[in-house]
């Protein structure tokens, strides 16, 4: 079933190289929940990462001839997406007020929900650390993509995506230990244990 996504996804961008429209409409509809809240995991405000995620799919169109069909488009995309998000808040004002929004904004909170029964204290401790640990940790657990997948979107080897993620995991678990000493010591057994498996 996958091969064959896989594959009738191949023919959808070669079909849309040769400038078919409703082949690109129907790309941009299967990614554009994936874009958006990358964008907006990266921003923590609904109309920068709209923004952002409009332009990722127009700076994708406009190089979509030279993007190799054999590969997956999801990863691509998101590489576009998070370093579009990244220019957009090179300036560390804008991107704490945005997350000073974000937690003010029951509205936007309500669109995007970890799977976690702390979830809203995880949030928070994700936010405080650095801008690569957090991308790494929510294109594996709050975007749900594979090691290749994370791989792909980042640009670095899967054995680079390991290694950063349990570092990640680890400065976690320390700033939960320290900071957020409701959450049970156990929160992120699951995480852990998720890089055990073979992918």
């Amino acid at each position: 079933m996958m091969k064959q996504a896989i594959v009738n996804e191949a023919e959808e961008i070669g079909r849309a190289q040769q400038h078919d429209h409703a082949a690109w409409l129907i790309l941009v509809t299967r990614h554009q929940e994936a874009v958006f809240r990358m964008a907006y995991l990266l921003l923590g405000n609904a109309d920068d990462a709209q923004d952002v995620a409009q332009e990722t799919f127009l700076q994708a169109f406009r190089h979509l001839q030279r993007f190799d069909r054999t590969r997956p488009l999801r990863p691509w995309l998101l590489q576009i997406a998070k370093n579009r998000a990244r220019n957009r808040r090179r300036s560390v004002r804008r991107y704490l007020a945005a997350w000073q929004r974000w937690w003010q904004n029951p509205a936007q909170q309500a669109t995007f929900t970890a799977h976690h029964a702390d979830s809203e204290l995880i949030w928070q401790a994700v936010q405080r650390l650095r801008v690569s640990d957090q991308e790494i940790i929510y294109l594996r657990y709050f975007l749900e993509l594979s090691v290749h997948e994370t791989a792909a979107t980042l640009g670095v080897a899967e054995g680079t995506v390991k290694s950063r993620l349990a570092r990640a995991l680890a400065r976690l678990r320390v700033l939960i230990t320290q900071d957020f000493p409701e959450l049970h010591p156990s929160t992120l057994k699951p995480l852990g244990a998720r890089e055990e498996v073979a992918e």
